[in-house]
Order: structure tokens, then sequence, then C-alpha cells
């Protein structure tokens, strides 16, 4: 037996109600997936760049150990440095700031650029006191050449120069090395100064990375190796208010200190203990600029506790553990 059904009729103004849910519902679904859109960029989609910050490496081809630092092992320090900066993923770029060679002598430059040449990402450099000498035959223009020949990447003709590696952001590499006398001291005169007051002002809405040798701000006091115009050059860069991040060697110490939307980071050497460098992520929020930096030691750990033998006390060169890893903030 059928059953028998009347057809119903349907109410229109249940059927206007029931498109205005409908709409209402995909209204609130757009925004909120807007909202989640804006925040992910806001708080957790931002631009990123890794780089590698390594310094002091020394090298020198049959070399002995001295006081404190282990040169007669500087190539296998910087061989296993550049494994584990070849294991590094979506690295952008690695910059040595200085004393890349222990003697300022084209036979050593010679011999270390191939131990260079098997990292996989880009690399770039700053010069240090010991790269070289007064008077020697390793002037900026030879030691520039040779740089430019070995690396592909390297193609600047001044000893401080700068570049863009991605949108958003700003290298700036310094020479503060004092070429006319011999001294373990730092100084950036008037031109490059000028230069640098010109380009930071360029760089107004970037997150700005500078790279020297002889740092703004000491790990530790000493005079013989300070920067002479320390108080001019941080003057500079702390007037401007974008974030700036300033990486520097030298001092064989590991240190970070922040004053407002600059970041100081000091790096300890390849070549004495710790035996570090360093992997930093930074990325651009909506809001704010982070830095991570994360501490990497050697993994030739005989030599690691030969070096820490030889300096008078570690905990100067390896500072604490804020110094060595940990994310920093800028807002914007």
């Amino acid at each position: 037996m059928k059953k028998m059904y009347k057809n119903k009729k349907r109410n229109p103004r249940a059927k206007k109600e029931n498109f205005l849910t409908k709409l209402l519902n995909t209204v609130i679904t757009i925004c909120l997936t807007a909202g989640m859109v804006w925040g992910l960029q806001a708080y957790s989609g931002g631009d990123s760049l890794k780089f590698v910050h390594l310094s002091d490496v020394h090298f020198l081809e049959n070399g002995s150990n001295t006081t404190f630092k282990m040169i007669g092992e500087s190539p296998r320090l910087l061989d296993d440095a550049v494994e584990q900066i070849n294991e590094q993923k979506d690295l952008d770029f690695t910059m040595i700031t200085g004393d890349l060679i222990d003697k300022p002598f084209e036979k050593e430059l010679r011999a270390v650029l191939p131990h260079l040449e098997k990292l996989n990402a880009p690399w770039y450099f700053a010069f240090g006191n010991h790269d070289r000498c007064v008077g020697g035959y390793l002037t900026t223009l030879v030691y520039l050449d040779m740089l430019r020949q070995s690396n592909k990447n390297f193609t600047f003709k001044n000893p401080y120069y700068s570049f863009e590696p991605k949108k958003g952001y700003k290298v700036i590499v310094l020479d503060d090395i004092i070429t006319n006398q011999i001294t373990s001291n730092g100084l950036i005169d008037e031109t490059q100064l000028a230069w640098l007051k010109k380009e930071l002002d360029k760089s107004k809405n970037d997150t700005v990375l500078i790279f020297m040798h002889v740092p703004v701000i000491e790990p530790f006091s000493s005079p013989n190796h300070k920067l002479k115009n320390a108080t001019a050059v941080m003057s500079l860069i702390e007037s401007y208010k974008n974030p700036i991040g300033v990486f520097q060697g030298h001092y064989h110490a590991t240190k970070v200190t922040q004053h407002d939307n600059v970041l100081y980071v000091n790096t300890p050497a390849l070549v004495s203990y710790p035996n570090a460098f360093r992997i930093v992520t930074v990325t651009n929020y909506k809001d704010k600029v982070t830095f991570d930096l994360q501490w990497v030691e050697t993994r030739e750990k005989t030599i690691q506790k030969m070096a820490k033998l030889l300096v008078f006390t570690g905990s100067i060169y390896a500072g604490n553990s804020e110094d060595q890893s940990g994310v920093y903030e800028i807002k914007k």
C-alpha cells in the first residue's frame, strides 16, 4: 500500500531567512579567513634571511700553535666548519669578518681559498688586521682581486661595500682596519663614515646587517684592540630607528648587546677557544624583527680541549648562555 504525501507549500519567509543565514555564514567565513591570514603574516609568516657568521679563522699552512691560537690546526678547524655549514638548509650566505689568514702572504690566501670554494652557499668577506700588512705585497687590491677570481659571488672592488641579499634586507660590509701603521686598533675614516651614512639613509625601511672586524662595542676592555672612533660610529648607527644588526669579531669573544633597535653581536674565533661560529636567522614580521642566534662549536673536540687549556679563562671568550644562543626581538 502506497503512502500518499501532500505537497507542502514552501514558506517564502523561511526561504528568505535561509538565504540570509547562508550569506551571513559566508561573510563570517571570509572575515575569519582574512583575519587568520593577517595574523599569520603578522606573527608567524615573516620573510627570513639565514646566514653564517664566521670570524678569525687565522688560516696558516704548516703553522704551529701559539699561546692561545690553534694555528697548527687551523686547516682542520676550517674544514670542519665548512662541512657543518654545508649541512644547513636554506642558507643564504656565509660572512667572514676578518683574519681569514694569520700571515698576510699571497701564498696563505692562495692556500685557504680552495677550502672556502667547497661552500655550497655564497660567501663574503670583511678585512681583518691580519689580512694585510704595512708595505707588504698582499695589498688591498691584490687581496680583492684574488677573492674575485676564486669566488664568483664576490664581485666587489672596494674593501667596503653593500648588497641586498633579499627584499627588505640590506647588508653593509665595513673596512675598519688601519693600513698605514702596525696596530691592532681599528678606525673608520671620514670618507667611509660619509658612505655609511648614505647607505643607511637609503635603507631606512629595511632590516640592515652591518659586518666588520673591529667591534663598535668591546666584549671586554682592551685599549690596544678597540675601534678608535667607536663613539662616532655608534652615534651614527643608533641615529636610525629601523632594525639593525652589527656583527663583529677581532676579540675572539662571544658577546651580545642590545641598544633599543640595534643588536651588537660579537662572534668568537674559529682558531681559538671556544672554536665556534654562529648561524643567524633574521625574520621580518609585520610589527617586529627577530634575530635567532645559534652557536655552533667545532666537532674537532680534541682540538677544542687543547684550545681551552691555552686560554687564561674560557668564560671571557665563550660568554654566557645568552651570549651564545637565543632569540632577540626588535620592535618596528
